[in-house]
C-alpha cells in the first residue's frame, strides 16, 4: 500500500499528493527495469517527494545507479501511461503477488483484510504500462501529467520493514518532487543553506554545546560559549515576566512518584519518563519531566484569596524525558532540558483575559527574535475518547475561549480534532524553519480538571471555597529547542546582547596593545564580554577570525584610532565601517544591549555615531 506508514503533509486530493505519488511508482517501475528480481515494500509521497523501499537480495544498488534510474523515469514520463485502477480479492491479490515473488506486499495484504481496513471493494491496484502495485492511490491521469523537470533522485538510506529492527533491512531511496522546476531549484538551494547552518554543525564550530557518549546519548553539555545564550536568554525572560506580573520559585527535579499518580500524568507518560529509583523501602522517585506538579504544591501550601489571583508562577526548570534513542536529534530532541515554564492559577471570570496576555507575550518574543509570523495548532478534545477527563460543558466552554482569544488577536491557527492534553485544549505554538517546515517551539494549555485533583482552592468575594483555573505556559520553549532554532535561523550570528562574544578589539599592531586594554578593562567593567586579538596572525587573518566566529562588532585601533580616542567600528552584517569617539561607542553599545537591538539584521538601525 503506497502511502502506509507515513503521515504526509499534502491532503491526498492536492495535485502535489498525486504528482509524489505517481512519481514513487514511476520509479518502482524503474527499478525493476533494472533489478527485475527485487521485491517492493512501501513508496509513499512524503514532504518535499517521495520514497520506495525494496529488498534486492544479493544484488546491490548504489547512488551510481541513481542517474540512470531517473533517465528510466523520464522515459516511463514520456509515454504517458495511464494509471487505472481495479480491485482485487485476497486470493486474487495473492495469486497476482507471487507471480513476482513480492512477500512484502502480500503480508500487508493479508493484514489489510484480516483488519477490515481493504475496503468493500476489496484492495486497490494500479497499473501503469507494465508496472503494477497494489496501492489505494490516487494518482495523475497518466506518466505524460507530470510537470518537466520538477523531481530529483536524492539518496539512498537502510529502512526496516514496517520500522522493526527485528525485521529485514531494505534499501530505500528517496526522491524530491514539487509542482515546477523553480520550487524544487528553490527548495535545494534552501536545503543547502540548512545544512550549513545546521545547528549541530554550528554548534561544533561556534563551541556551543557538544554531546558525549560517555556521559549519555541526548544529555548536552553547554560550552561557555552556550551557557552565556542560556543567561541571556533566561535574563530576558526572567525580566519580562518581572514585568508581566510572575513569581519566580524553584523546585526539586525529583519527586515521589506518587505527586505524578495524583496529577494524572504517569499513566500517560510514563513510557516518556525515566524509570523509578527505588530510594526507601516503599518509595520510588523520579525525575521528573515536567514542572506542573511542582507547582500546584506550592500553590495548595498557602490559602489563597480572590484578591491573589491571578497568581503568576515561573521557573526555569530542568526536565527529563526518556525519548527513544532514533527520536534524538541535536538539540530539537533531548532527554534533559531547561523549560521556560509558568503556571497561572485564577477565577473563571480571568481566564480570557490571562490566555490573551499569555499569547501578546508570545507575539512579542517572536517578533523580538525575528522568528517570523507563529502559526498556531489548537487541539481539541473529542467526545468519543475517554482519554479527555472533566466535564463535557468545560471542555466546550475552554475550546471557545481559546479559539475567540486567538480570532481577535488575529492569529492564525487550525485546529485538531482529538489532540488536547488530558485535562484541557491545547495550543501548539509553530514556526518554519529554513526549508519551509513546520517545527512546534512551545505550547499553551488551558487545564481545568487538575486543580481539583491536588485540592487547590480560594476563597472567592462571598467567603466560599472555588476551584481556580490554571494555565500551562513556555512561550520560549526549553534552552535546547529555542537555541536550535535561533541558531539556524541566525546561521550562528547573534544580536550582540547574546552574542558570547560582544567585542573583538583589534590593535592593528603591538603599540597600540596598551589602548586595546584600556578599553577592555572598561568593557569588562561594565560587564560587557570584551576580548583583543593578541595572537600572531596578520591584520587581515584577525579581522577574517572574527567575522568566522560571528562576533557582531569589531573594534580596530590603529595609531590614529589611539591618538585622538576612537575605534573603527565593523559590525558583523554590514561591510561598512565607522569611526567613532570612544565614549560614543561604549553609549551605543550600551543601548544596543538595554534595548535588546537585534543588530544582526542589516536592515535594523543601531545607534552608532
Amino acid at each position: 500500500m503506497s502511502d502506509a506508514l507515513t503521515e504526509l503533509s499534502p491532503e491526498k486530493d492536492a495535485q502535489i499528493y498525486r504528482i509524489r505519488h505517481s512519481l514513487a511508482h514511476i520509479m518502482a517501475q524503474a527499478v525493476l527495469e533494472l533489478r527485475p528480481t527485487a521485491r517492493m515494500a512501501f513508496g509513499p509521497p512524503v514532504e518535499f517527494g517521495f520514497y520506495y523501499d525494496f529488498d534486492f537480495g544479493e544484488e546491490s544498488i548504489g547512488e551510481r545507479d541513481l542517474e540512470e534510474i531517473e533517465n528510466r523515469m523520464r522515459k516511463i514520463i514520456k509515454q504517458k501511461q495511464p494509471f487505472e485502477q481495479e480491485y482485487k480479492t485476497l486470493d486474487e491479490a495473492v495469486a497476482l503477488l507471487e507471480e513476482t515473488d513480492q512477500s512484502y506486499k502480500i503480508e500487508y495484504a493479508k493484514e489489510l483484510v484480516e483488519s477490515g481496513r481493504a475496503g468493500e471493494e476489496g484492495l486497490g491496484f494500479y497499473t501503469n504500462g507494465p508496472f503494477i502495485d497494489m496501492c489505494e492511490g490516487p494518482h495523475l491521469e497518466t506518466t505524460g501529467k507530470v510537470p518537466k523537470a520538477c523531481f530529483k533522485l536524492d539518496r539512498i538510506s537502510g529502512s526496516y520493514w514496517r520500522g522493526d529492527e527485528n525485521n529485514p533491512m531494505l534499501t530505500r531511496i528517496y526522491g524530491l518532487a514539487f509542482e515546477s522546476k523553480a520550487e524544487l531549484k528553490d527548495y535545494i538551494e534552501r536545503r543547502k543553506l540548512a545544512m550549513e547552518r545546521d545547528h549541530r554543525k554550528l554548534g561544533e564550530e561556534l563551541d556551543l554545546f557538544f554531546m558525549d557518549q560517555e556521559v549519555g546519548v541526548g544529555l548536552p553539555m553547554w560550552m561557555p560559549n552556550g551557557a552565556i545564550l542560556r543567561d541571556e536568554l533566561e535574563k530576558w525572560a526572567k525580566e519580562e515576566e518581572f514585568k508581566a506580573g510572575y513569581s519566580q520559585v524553584s523546585t526539586p527535579s525529583i519527586t515521589k512518584g506518587g505527586l505524578y499518580e495524583r496529577s494524572g500524568h504517569l499513566p500517560y507518560y510514563a513510557e516518556d519518563m525515566y524509570p523509578p529509583m527505588k530510594v526507601d523501602e516503599n518509595d520510588e522517585y523520579y525525575l521528573r519531566p515536567m514542572n506542573c506538579p511542582h507547582h500546584h504544591k506550592v500553590y495548595s501550601s498557602r490559602l489563597h484569596s480572590y484578591r491573589d489571583l491571578p497568581l503568576r508562577l515561573a521557573e526555569y526548570g530542568d526536565t527529563f524525558r526518556y525519548e527513544k534513542h532514533g527520536s534524538l536529534a541535536g538539540l530539537l530532541r533531548v532527554r534533559a532540558m531547561c523549560m521556560n515554564d509558568a503556571h497561572i492559577y485564577c477565577t473563571p471570570e480571568q481566564v480570557e483575559d490571562e490566555f490573551r496576555r499569555v499569547i501578546d507575550m508570545y507575539k512579542l518574543y517572536y517578533d523580538k527574535l525575528r522568528m517570523g509570523n507563529f502559526q498556531a495548532r489548537l487541539s481539541l478534545s473529542d467526545s468519543d475518547s475517554d482519554k479527555f477527563v472533566g466535564d463535557r460543558a468545560e471542555w466546550e466552554r475552554t475550546e471557545t475561549i481559546v479559539r475567540e482569544v486567538l480570532t481577535n488577536l488575529d492569529v492564525d491557527f487550525q485546529e485538531e480534532r482529538g489532540e488536547a492534553a488530558f485535562y484541557g485544549p491545547k495550543l501548539d505554538i509553530q514556526v518554519k524553519n529554513l526549508l519551509g517546515r513546520e517545527e512546534t517551539v512551545s505550547t499553551c494549555q488551558l487545564d481545568f480538571v487538575v486543580a481539583e485533583r491536588f485540592g487547590l482552592e480560594y476563597i472567592d468575594a462571598d467567603g466560599e471555597r472555588k476551584t481556580p483555573f490554571i494555565i500551562h505556559r513556555a512561550p520560549l520553549s526549553t534552552h535546547e529547542r529555542m537555541i536550535s532554532f535561533l541558531i539556524e535561523l541566525y546561521g550562528g550570528a547573534f544580536p550582540t546582547w547574546m552574542s558570547p562574544t560582544q567585542v573583538k578589539i583589534i590593535p592593528i599592531k603591538d603599540e597600540m596593545l596598551p589602548y586595546a586594554n584600556e578599553i577592555a578593562d572598561t568593557l569588562r567593567g561594565n560587564l560587557f564580554r570584551a576580548e583583543i586579538d593578541t595572537s600572531d596572525e596578520s591584520f587581515n587573518k584577525k579581522i577574517r577570525n572574527a567575522i568566522t566566529s560571528k562576533t557582531p562588532n569589531i573594534w580596530i585601533v590603529g595609531a590614529k584610532e589611539m591618538e585622538e580616542r576612537n575605534v573603527t567600528w565593523r559590525r558583523y552584517c554590514v561591510k561598512e565601517q565607522k569611526t567613532v569617539s570612544l565614549d560614543n561607542a561604549y553609549a551605543a553599545l550600551e543601548t544596543m544591549r538595554s534595548e535588546r537591538i537585534m543588530d544582526n539584521f542589516d536592515d535594523v538601525e543601531v545607534p552608532i555615531n
